[in-house]
């Protein structure tokens, strides 16, 4: 029942409390294999091995990000349903003292909360391969660099599940994580196209309640009840994205009443402009992560990590590029 993987990303986290930008190779390399295949979002990409992982993405983490703490309030294994092995996922926030710059981002000096998600699949007592996501322009936000334009909905510090049991350390009933799988594909399937047929919030209330609670990326923000996500991101979404066509996941799992997904990407779409970024024919690839827990039959909240840096990178918008030769100030993107 996972438990032996659990372990292993378990200790795997214990590890890292405390650990340097000098001593994070060692820690990687003692729970990885040599070839760990490690994805991240845009600047980082892919990376092979603990010490490319450690020199591109944690050691500079760490040195900006000091004291650093993992909050988590998500955890729990699976097996994998559209590909191969068990993964571990955990999702949270990184907390620490903001000190030195990170990406161009300028240091507050202050407490810091990055979003993050991350999915490690576990073979053989170790991780052989790692999707983590941390929400970048949620820290651009909080250190007053805001990179996109006025939200539609709700920017704030995204909670964990409103019934406060996502840390599923011990073992679930098998049929609670088949029934959150049936959820989320039923979700899935009504998605589809965009073209179910039905009015949005009605296509909505087939496998959603009435008071869900969507925690989306920064720069989209956080909505609650059908009617609202409905208004504020589900209806301004579709009308903006085009040509939308679905390009698979590479993990989708769940156990309990949790389960979610990532793809690499999940699905390239043009759009008539989102988030002030303007109008494009460019058939950009979204790299998403989401986050689900099932109350009953239906869903009751999702937690979105959408790679939106990447996405505007594609259409030739280098934000990072340009909060590295304005630091201090805020960036405004083009209208």
């Amino acid at each position: 029942m996972f438990q032996d993987q659990k372990a292993v990303v378990r200790a795997f986290y214990a590890d890292m409390k405390g650990a340097t930008a000098e001593t994070i190779e060692a820690v990687l390399a003692a729970h990885t294999t040599a070839d760990w295949h490690w994805r991240g979002m845009h600047p980082f990409y892919e990376q092979h091995g603990a010490g490319d992982v450690a020199r591109v993405f944690w050691g500079p983490l760490l040195t900006s990000l000091t004291r650093l703490q993992r909050r988590e309030d998500i955890f729990f294994a699976g097996e994998n349903t559209v590909g191969e092995g068990i993964w571990v996922v955990s999702m949270g926030h990184l907390m620490g003292l903001f000190d030195a710059p990170w990406l161009g981002i300028v240091a507050t000096g202050k407490m810091a909360l990055l979003r993050y998600c991350e999915f490690n699949r576990v073979l053989d007592g170790r991780i052989v391969e790692t999707m983590l996501h941390v929400d970048i322009p949620h820290l651009m936000i909080q250190a007053g660099q805001n990179p996109f334009g006025r939200a539609t909905a709700a920017h704030m510090v995204q909670p964990g599940p409103q019934t406060h049991d996502g840390m599923l350390r011990e073992p679930q009933p098998v049929d609670a994580g088949v029934a959150t799988l049936n959820a989320i594909n039923a979700m899935i399937g009504d998605l589809g196209t965009w073209q179910l047929g039905l009015p949005l919030e009605e296509e909505l209330a087939r496998t959603w309640h009435d008071d869900m609670i969507w925690w989306g990326p920064a720069g989209i923000g956080a909505t609650y009840t059908i009617e609202r996500y409905a208004k504020q991101h589900s209806g301004p979404f579709r009308s903006a994205f085009y040509d939308r066509s679905f390009t698979g996941h590479r993990a989708k799992l769940a156990e309990g009443h949790f389960g979610g997904f990532f793809g690499w990407p999940n699905f390239t779409a043009k759009h008539k402009g989102f988030m002030g970024v303007p109008a494009s024919d460019i058939n950009a690839e979204f790299r998403v992560i989401d986050i689900y827990r099932r109350e009953g039959d239906k869903l009751a909240e999702n937690w979105i990590f959408i790679d939106l840096l990447y996405w505007m990178m594609q259409q030739g918008d280098d934000v990072l590029a340009k909060m590295a030769g304005i630091v201090g100030t805020e960036y405004s993107p083009p209208v």
